[in-house]
């Protein structure tokens, strides 16, 4: 009765579980793209155990197909039962974009006056009247603007100890995230008067901000863009950035155009912002800015591009970067 009784004590505790048991999922380097099918199998299974797989806690068969998993991280999971209990082991792999991101470039329309003081870090118009957001601690602000003429209509300073970041509007209320404070603001559109502040919860930082209309986009430097509630401004849920070959982090500044997110990317190599499918997290395009900013003045603070906003009926882009001179009007086409 000793080695029996000596097993019941191992499979109670966990014992070799996770270090014996060991799930192989037949794909290599496990990174999967839709269309692939998994092979799963337990290595050093017992012929009496029952498997029952999971993707992220769902009960999938052992030769599941991926088709419309949203992208990123995926943990498989097996539970095995016995006679004696049950143990568990689990394992992960990468969902990928299916195919490469369209290359984009950007035609350049209008130029309009940006003041060098502004640390960019949200851009959003409402009719012709353009919201800016700046960063920095003691030099954050929430302002409206003539876009034309770079003239301050409003200007909100936020208390020194913040460091302001992204913006959109929403419902007659424009939201404001901080960087590291884990807060946001909420102002009434017209006077921007403050209104309340909210909490951040899993997303640890505040980067970009926007909205479909429903419920908005938010951005914390990650590859993730978490979705929250429009009235609460709590966290849904998530969704994974990925390209073709690996996640997108540094997503920074974030504008809703016609279904799709369009990001800025925190570089200070290259001039880059990408097209995300919101549904999926797919890198759908990525739009080379580069040139843009050896056309603005060249001063100690010049920083990053960062702030894109859309001009509903102009159709078109506005674009600028942090401390830059100029605000460019822009078409964004496709790469020849």
């Amino acid at each position: 009765m000793l080695p029996l009784i000596s097993f019941i004590l191992l499979l109670t505790c966990g014992g070799p579980s996770k270090s014996i048991l060991k799930i192989s999922t037949g794909i290599k380097n496990n990174k999967v793209i839709w269309g692939d099918t998994l092979q799963l199998k337990l290595k050093d299974k017992n012929e009496n155990e029952n498997i029952q797989f999971y993707l992220n806690e769902r009960p999938i068969k052992k030769n599941h197909i991926f088709t419309n998993e949203p992208l990123g991280s995926q943990i498989i999971k097996a539970i095995i039962t016995t006679d004696y209990g049950t143990r568990s082991t689990e394992t992960s792999l990468t969902l990928l974009a299916k195919a490469p991101p369209k290359l984009f470039t950007y035609n350049i329309l209008n130029s309009f006056p940006h003041k060098t003081t502004s640390y960019t870090q949200g851009l959003e118009f409402d009719g012709d009247l353009l919201y800016e957001s700046t960063g920095l601690n003691g030099q954050s602000t929430l302002k409206t603007l003539d876009f034309k003429t770079g003239e301050v209509i409003n200007d909100k300073p936020l208390d020194e100890s913040y460091f302001g970041e992204g913006l959109t509007i929403l419902n007659d209320k424009v939201i404001q995230l901080t960087w590291k404070s884990m807060k946001g603001f909420v102002y009434e559109k017209a006077t921007l008067a403050m209104q309340k502040s909210f909490p951040y919860k899993s997303s640890k930082e505040g980067w970009g901000l926007c909205n479909d209309g429903k419920v908005l986009y938010k951005s914390d430097g990650s590859n993730r863009i978490w979705i929250l509630d429009p009235t609460t401004y709590k966290e849904l849920r998530s969704i994974q950035v990925m390209t073709h070959k690996a996640p997108l982090h540094n997503i920074n500044e974030l504008e809703w155009v016609d279904g799709k997110i369009y990001a800025n990317t925190y570089q200070f190599n290259k001039e880059v912002s990408v097209i995300i499918d919101p549904s999926s997290g797919t890198v759908e395009g990525v739009i080379d800015f580069s040139g843009l900013k050896e056309l603005v003045e060249q001063h100690s603070q010049l920083n990053v591009l960062n702030g894109i906003a859309y001009h509903k009926t102009r159709k078109t882009f506005f674009v600028t970067g942090k401390n830059w001179s100029k605000l460019f009007e822009v078409t964004i086409e496709p790469k020849k």
